[in-house]
């Protein structure tokens, strides 16, 4: 049979891969698992720090991952053309009080890391799915409040937010999100008290999911 004539095999491209450095160790993995399962069609791995994980240890450790795979050129290397060339790194943190944050962000954004950065915490995002929150409050207020809006989600007791049910308002936080930020740079202050771009990742991980066509 002629080579033209012969079957072709279907393809399919390989699962988007986002790899997220964290802070927490419930938290955020517990969202972005809820993520993951409401997403099937990429792969989220999820990389907590747990103590110690202030900011710029998060972003050193996914910088080293965004090196390993070869996503940072060099003088030597170029960025690979395989798999990994559609891999996204991340890192997710907050500003809260710490003293590296800014260097932490200038790190990963030298490096092809994106940032998901809260301020003052990771706490903010979850509220967002249930309410415009734009109170320049301090770590303790938000995750406060968190307890109030968010079902399960104990600050005391280290548990972790019912995750599946903010699914259903993801949209609605992205843009809630979207807003904080236009506030604060007209405030003349970007990535003031409150913001977060946690939402932009998310937003990265619908879309990814949309294009695959096989959510």
């Amino acid at each position: 049979m002629p080579p033209n004539l012969r079957r072709r095999h279907a393809t399919r491209e390989p699962k988007r891969r986002f790899i997220i450095y964290c802070e927490g160790r419930n938290t955020e993995p517990a969202y972005f698992r809820a993520l993951q399962r409401h997403c099937s069609s990429v792969l989220i791995e999820i990389e907590p720090v747990g103590v110690g994980g202030e900011p710029f240890t998060v972003a050193g450790k996914a910088v080293e991952r965004a090196q390993e795979l070869g996503l940072i050129p060099n003088d030597c290397a170029r960025a690979t053309d395989s798999f990994e060339e559609k891999d996204e790194v991340w890192a997710v943190f907050d500003r809260d009080v710490h003293e590296k944050f800014h260097n932490a962000v200038q790190k990963c954004q030298s490096n092809r890391v994106r940032v998901g950065r809260s301020n003052p915490c990771f706490e903010l995002w979850l509220i967002l799915h249930h309410e415009d929150y734009d109170k320049s409050d301090g770590r303790h207020a938000v995750q406060t409040r968190c307890q109030q809006v968010c079902t399960g989600y104990d600050k005391d007791r280290a548990k972790t937010p019912c995750c599946a049910n903010l699914m259903a308002h993801v949209d609605a936080a992205i843009k809630r999100a979207e807003g904080q930020l236009a506030r604060r740079k007209n405030d003349g202050e970007e990535f003031g008290c409150p913001s977060t771009t946690v939402g932009r990742l998310v937003q990265a991980i619908l879309e990814a999911a949309k294009k695959s066509g096989r959510n």
